[in-house]
């Protein structure tokens, strides 16, 4: 299992920070950026933005440094000898963007705790938390992110935190700045659903909720989960769900 000789997460350094090492350290390196910070990549040093990620194995040289008044970022060194890591396809030395900084931070957060326990599961806990850390690190490898993505993100944390909101697809662009057709266009190609049938899903399944959960009336659930008319509410919850509020009810009671 990964064993970790040293973790931080909120790492904050001044603005004349440099990490170099010609030489590489004797144990692996994994760096979350959170704000912008410069790289040395192939002999030539380069600037990456905010919610990048970098993987240094063992003898590999490593120089960075910060490129604004403060640089933050979550790193952790460790040795490893399991196969997901020692022959992982993740680029080396190289920068990459994530898709979702903030899970991967919570991910950090939760790994460094692990590390103060001193419990019978801690070094299980570890290699559970290393192998997320690494399975999500795959995924943003292979993401192609658009300029608009960490924005098109907060948009979608947004519909999904409260889908009783009465979004349109003017709203949300008007909440990114963009058009209405470039909204859809991107939010499509970026989450395979368009924004519109994204608010409905959020909506029905939040319906369910209260449904089988909740105290409500089927009206006061139409309006919570954002419905003006209950008897569109009843329509499109039978359309997804192929059952009516009241059978769906009596389905789970």
């Amino acid at each position: 299992m990964p064993k970790i000789r040293y973790v931080e997460f909120d790492a904050a350094h001044s603005d004349d920070f440099v990490y170099s090492i010609p030489d590489g350290l004797d144990a692996w390196l994994l760096v979350l950026t959170q704000t912008a910070a410069l790289f040395e990549v192939a002999g030539e040093l380069k600037e990456f933005p905010a919610h990048s990620a970098v993987l240094y194995p063992p003898n590999h040289s490593i120089h960075y440094r910060a490129c604004s008044i403060k640089y933050v970022n979550d790193w952790v060194r460790f040795d490893a000898e399991e196969s997901y890591i020692t022959e992982t396809a993740l680029p080396v030395g190289v920068p990459f963007s994530l898709p979702d900084p903030g899970y991967c931070h919570q991910l950090f957060q939760l790994l460094t705790l692990e590390n103060s326990f001193h419990n019978d599961y801690r070094e299980l806990s570890i290699d559970y938390l290393f192998r997320i850390i690494f399975n999500k690190l795959h995924e943003a490898s292979q993401d192609k992110l658009s300029p608009q993505y960490y924005k098109l993100l907060e948009l979608r944390k947004a519909l999904y935190n409260n889908p009783g909101h009465p979004w349109t697809v003017s709203s949300m662009a008007a909440y990114l700045h963009i058009s209405a057709g470039y909204l859809q266009t991107i939010y499509k190609s970026t989450f395979g659903i368009s924004c519109m049938e994204d608010v409905i899903q959020c909506r029905i399944r939040l319906a369910k909720e209260k449904l089988v959960f909740g105290p409500h009336k089927i009206a006061e659930i139409a309006a919570l989960c954002g419905y003006a008319n209950v008897e569109h509410f009843c329509r499109q919850f039978r359309q997804l769900t192929g059952y009516s509020p009241r059978a769906y009810r009596d389905k789970h009671a």
